[in-house]
């Protein structure tokens, strides 16, 4: 079995999408349970791990002649694109849902109500960037602040946020501890509040 498993990956590094869609059924079992493990029971609701498992198959087959796969093996590479294909889901089935749902906390009585502002308009600024720049100042530099920073903090900022996941799923869909993802989020909102502060660094930012 090792041999053969040894066989499809050469063929696969060959660019043989036979030997790729071999090789994802030899190892149905161990992606699937990737896939479960990093669902969230909502998620798991909404879709099966089979019907992901699916999309990262077709994903696999028309991206095969881009992976470079001196960097990933064939599994961790399908591990990756089942990552995305698990955000993706996320963001399909629960987007609305969790915008609404923000809205009706900016809607409420906060505590902090500066800090419920900043974070009302961060969502609107990441849920609807094409009407970011019609709807206002503030929201025109805040989506371009979020342009600044490298995708993977915007990312977990959008899943923590929007997509309203704890830092311990957002930590597995990126690949990254909770207490790693914990201080990129922090010290991203932080840059970013600082920066809607600084009307220089936007007016410099915009006019690049």
């Amino acid at each position: 079995m090792t041999t053969d498993i040894e066989v499809l990956i050469k063929q696969i590094r060959q660019g043989s999408e036979p030997a790729l869609l071999e090789f994802i059924e030899a190892h149905r079992a161990p992606l699937l349970a990737f896939i479960n493990k990093n669902m969230s029971d909502g998620l798991k609701g909404k879709v099966e791990a089979a019907d992901i498992l699916q999309e990262v198959s077709l994903n696999a087959v028309e991206s095969l002649s881009q992976m470079d796969f001196e960097q990933k093996t064939p599994f961790n590479w399908l591990c990756h694109l089942a990552e995305r294909r698990i955000i993706d889901n996320h963001r399909k089935y629960f987007q609305v849902q969790k915008r609404a749902a923000g809205r009706e906390v900016s809607q409420s009585p906060a505590g902090n109500g500066e800090k419920q502002g900043f974070l009302d308009l961060l969502v609107a600024s990441i849920t609807s960037p094409s009407q970011a720049f019609s709807r206002g100042a503030k929201e025109m530099k805040l989506l371009v602040a979020l342009e600044t920073l490298p995708e993977d903090h915007r990312e977990a900022i959008r899943l923590k946020y929007v997509e309203g996941l704890p830092t311990k799923e957002i930590a597995a869909l990126l690949d990254k501890s909770d207490v790693a993802v914990r201080v990129m989020i922090s010290r991203s909102m932080a840059k970013l509040q600082e920066m809607l502060k600084n009307e220089d660094e936007f007016k410099s930012m915009v006019g690049r």
